[in-house]
């Protein structure tokens, strides 16, 4: 082939692979369809498509699955992504716990995450974070095909390990995907916390469809995840979003995990909460317990958790300035204590942001879960390690 005078050779196997992602993701997208199906809606030739079905069957990315009878004849096996057949891991690794779930590749969870406690050494935790992995690999009949890892604080995407975790310091440095690899024998993947929330709301909450939002994770601490252009943001280095370490509180401010004062994530958060409920009560108080405190009127926090919204009502405006987003996901369980929370949060947002940029953007609670974006998160790894979108 011949452009502008010079000869260019697309090779087979970059042909190959890309009907392979152009298959994958019709069933993805479609749902189960037979071969002759995939041929008509992809525009494939059936043999090409036999050909890409051969390879992704193979992988373990595809099952067939018996069609429903019909009044006449047999009817064509359907395609599937592969879900009784294979599955995927997702972990979450936070402050207080820790969840750990499997799912099949259409993201559907086998139930309810597995909780443990997060220990107090980097050793312990890798311990017991392949301990929970390892009893769900025990399923019959399954072939376990990776892990996705979120993780809190700065990750290093280039290098695939925590960089600086104000809340969970002892990943600072290491390398969880890699030693939870060593451990359990399938391949795994670090994620910023963030960034799974975004893949999670994208593939399975509000943000189906959308190229461009955000989605404010407010919790032990305050990040950020972008979505642009379909993409996720992340930096040079993978360390975009970290929106919770801008000052806020110039003079007098907090001590925060990260060694500077006032930064947004120690005035508007859980953690901020449960701060000024440990003062009340005279006592520490975790970010977990003071949900309950607060939703059950035992300590009242009113006053506080006024406080805690309108430093997050600054936060979300200037994301809202910055980024010019179409939707803000707020994701926090802040919103279980007060249904009113999120309408008064968009109020002084509505106070604060640029008319013109506030008027074309909407702000909502996310649905996603962390657990959710890193088996999200694995999905697509795994996708584009047998068919890239660039190769």
């Amino acid at each position: 082939m011949k452009t502008n005078g010079a000869v260019t050779t697309i090779r087979p196997a970059v042909v190959g692979k890309l009907n392979e992602r152009q298959v994958l993701r019709l069933l993805q997208t479609r749902g189960p369809l037979s071969r002759a199906e995939v041929a008509r809606e992809s525009g494939l030739s059936a043999p090409t498509v036999s050909k890409a079905v051969a390879s992704l069957l193979k992988a373990g990315l595809l099952e067939e699955a018996d069609a429903p009878e019909l009044a006449r004849g047999r009817p064509a096996p359907k395609l599937r992504l592969a879900t009784s057949s294979t599955q995927v891991f997702g972990i979450a690794i936070d402050v207080a716990h820790c969840e750990v779930v499997s799912a099949g590749l259409d993201g559907v969870l086998h139930g309810e995450p597995v909780k443990v406690a997060t220990p107090g050494n980097y050793t312990e935790l890798i311990g017991v974070l392949s301990d929970a992995v390892r009893g769900l690999m025990a399923r019959q009949g399954m072939t376990n095909l990776g892990c996705g890892i979120s993780l809190p604080g700065l990750v290093d995407s280039r290098h695939a390990r925590g960089v600086l975790s104000p809340n969970i310091p002892m990943t600072n440095g290491r390398s969880p995907a890699a030693d939870l690899a060593a451990s359990l024998g399938i391949e795994c993947m670090l994620l910023q916390e963030s960034h799974a929330l975004c893949l999670a709301e994208r593939s399975y909450g509000l943000a189906r469809g959308l190229d461009d939002f955000a989605v404010l994770d407010v919790g032990a601490g305050v990040g950020l995840g972008l979505m642009v252009n379909g993409r996720i943001l992340k930096g040079h280095s993978g360390l975009a979003g970290e929106i919770g370490h801008v000052t806020v509180v110039a003079s007098g401010g907090r001590k925060c995990g990260c060694g500077n004062f006032g930064c947004l994530e120690t005035v508007a958060s859980d953690s901020a909460l449960a701060y000024h409920a440990g003062r009340k009560l005279n006592r520490t108080v975790d970010a977990d317990e003071v949900i309950e405190l607060a939703r059950s009127g035992a300590v009242d926090l009113t006053a506080e958790l006024d406080e805690v919204a309108g430093y997050l009502a600054i936060g979300v405006a200037g994301v809202v300035n910055l980024f010019n987003p179409q939707v803000v996901f707020v994701h926090t369980p802040l919103f279980d204590i007060d249904p009113g929370l999120l309408g008064r949060v968009v109020e002084q947002v509505g106070q604060r942001a640029l008319p013109p940029s506030f008027a074309g953007c909407r702000i909502q609670r996310a649905e996603g879960s962390k657990c959710q974006g890193a088996i999200a998160g694995i999905i697509q790894h795994l996708t584009d390690a047998v068919a890239p979108d660039v190769v």
